[in-house]
């Protein structure tokens, strides 16, 4: 250890496998079993991306070093688990549970385990869990190599403030029409549509990608660390008052996206995909949709 440099705390974010997914919906393996192979289908695959999910937590966590603070909590818990300004945190499974996690840190390090390449891409999960001892020491050396990616930030009314790490979603809860005035640069438009989407970098690889070439959009698309969003309108529909004009746009960190939401109290504003941590979104409330000042230091 070097000087008198406190020891940190490694935080171990999991998430439940699809197979105790099954044990808690079915009650036993047995029972499971026999359920979903009446639909033709064979557990002993899911037993099996379970096992490796397992050895690599257990893997992860035998690799702390014994002095070193340690906390292992599930995705549940994340909005009520108090982050520490000096822990390391390591993600155990898909690249999906890193932007499940990016909203709540500010500035602590994060470290990608893949328990399973054969399922997960590893975009943002890279690392095979036996790399995590050395990847630890690197970090305590301060020679690890950090990524810095850009996260999209929405403020509504200017109170309520949420964070996301690939793309938020203002729309209809139940993806009905989205009403609402868009207001960017120096051009405003009222629109119907299948809502907006707020993309950074990182979220460019995945949702953002197929509507940027359903739109045929000219528009690049930012890289993960670039201090760059792009939104787009999903299908908006022309009418006696709504246009289809401004569908799509780039903010950096000298602009902002300005949306009014004319809808009722379905209107949302949520981030990553989890609309159980929405912002109500209903008739007069202003969402702006900014380039955050948080990036997540992601271990590259």
């Amino acid at each position: 250890m070097v000087g008198s440099k406190a020891l940190p705390r490694v935080v171990v974010v999991t998430r439940p496998t699809e197979y105790e997914g099954l044990l808690e919906q079915y009650g036993t393996r047995g029972q499971a079993a026999f359920l979903i192979g009446a639909r033709g289908q064979r557990i002993e695959p899911v037993e099996h991306r379970h096992m490796l999910h397992q050895q690599a937590i257990a893997e992860v966590l035998e690799a702390i070093p014994a002095p070193w603070g340690r906390s292992r909590i599930s995705r549940k818990d994340l909005d009520r688990f108090l982050f520490r300004p000096d822990d390391i945190v390591i993600v155990v499974g898909q690249d999906g549970l890193v932007a499940n996690v990016a909203k709540y840190l500010n500035g602590q390090p994060v470290i990608g385990m893949n328990p399973d390449p054969e399922t997960f891409e590893g975009i943002l999960v890279r690392h095979p869990p036996e790399a995590c001892g050395d990847l630890l020491a690197d970090l305590w050396a301060g020679r690890a190599h950090l990524e810095l990616r850009t996260m999209a930030e929405a403020r509504v009314d200017g109170v309520e403030t949420l964070l996301a790490l690939n793309e938020i979603f203002i729309g209809h809860r139940s993806h009905q029409s989205a009403r609402y005035e868009l207001r960017w640069a120096d051009r405003a438009e009222r629109q119907s549509s299948s809502g907006v989407v707020v993309s950074t970098g990182t979220g460019s690889s995945g949702w953002t990608r197929s509507i940027h070439r359903q739109h045929h959009s000219r528009i690049l698309l930012p890289s993960p660390t670039e201090a760059r969003l792009v939104f787009f309108s999903r299908e908006p529909w022309p009418s006696l008052t709504t246009g289809v004009e401004l569908d799509e746009g780039e903010i950096d960190p000298a602009s902002r996206l300005t949306i009014s939401s004319e809808m009722d109290d379905s209107g949302v504003v949520f981030g990553d995909g989890i609309e159980a941590d929405a912002i109500a979104f209903g008739w007069g409330r202003t969402a702006e949709l900014t380039v955050s000042e948080r990036r997540l230091r992601l271990v590259a």
